[in-house]
């Protein structure tokens, strides 16, 4: 997936948008008490990622973010969660977000199947629909254009390189990135969702304008 799907892509919390002070909370929440630099942050990332993937999903990156986004959410409107370990917590969201990604592939197919069998009418109203998808979906990508280029220079560059899809492998190609830039692969991914964090914050904000 490139640069811009990856950022575009709404999430399935629309009505809520992860902010710098979430992040860090959760930061927080996943050191239970002892600093670990982002560490675990990425640790837990890593494992989502390879849960999803175990899962074949076709998405698993995403699907991870919007786990820990979903988690970022609840910490902010509970203030803590003590309903189990955060890892274990973290799972538990992790089920729910595949079973819904199983019932959006389901609908999806769902949704073909009916519309090879409908009468040309139908047909007509269901590319319609289509056709209005496409529309807000090039909004948002025109929204995406704007906040990125209200970005600085430097986090613009970073965050497109991150999530390119076409210079190979995404490990070794953030690997690379991150040793090019002096900063350790932690770090990296921190930054990189802090800015993630900060897009769609903006585009949300563009497209509810437009």
């Amino acid at each position: 997936m490139n640069a811009d799907k990856a950022i575009a892509q709404p999430a399935a919390t629309k009505s809520w948008t992860q902010t710098q002070g979430a992040f860090r909370h959760l930061l927080i929440w996943l050191d239970e008490g002892v600093d670990s630099d982002g560490k675990r942050y990425v640790e837990m990332r890593r494992r989502l990622v390879s849960y999803f993937g175990r899962k074949r999903c076709l998405s698993p990156d995403e699907l991870a973010d919007e786990t820990l986004n979903r988690v970022a959410r609840k910490l902010e409107e509970q203030g803590t969660i003590t309903d189990a370990a955060p890892a274990q917590y973290c799972y538990i969201i992790a089920k729910f977000v595949f079973l819904e990604y199983l019932r959006a592939v389901e609908r999806r197919q769902t949704s073909l199947d009916e519309v090879r069998g409908i009468p040309d009418t139908m047909s007509r109203a269901a590319t319609a629909q289509v056709d209005e998808d496409a529309v807000a979906a090039e909004r948002r990508f025109d929204c995406l254009d704007r906040c990125l280029r209200q970005l600085n220079v430097y986090d613009r560059a970073l965050i497109l390189e991150y999530y390119s899809s076409d210079r190979g492998p995404s490990i070794e190609r953030r690997r690379q990135l991150a040793a090019r830039l002096g900063l350790t692969a932690n770090a990296l991914t921190i930054r990189a969702c802090r800015i993630r964090a900060a897009l769609h914050a903006c585009v949300n904000g563009c497209t509810a304008a437009t």
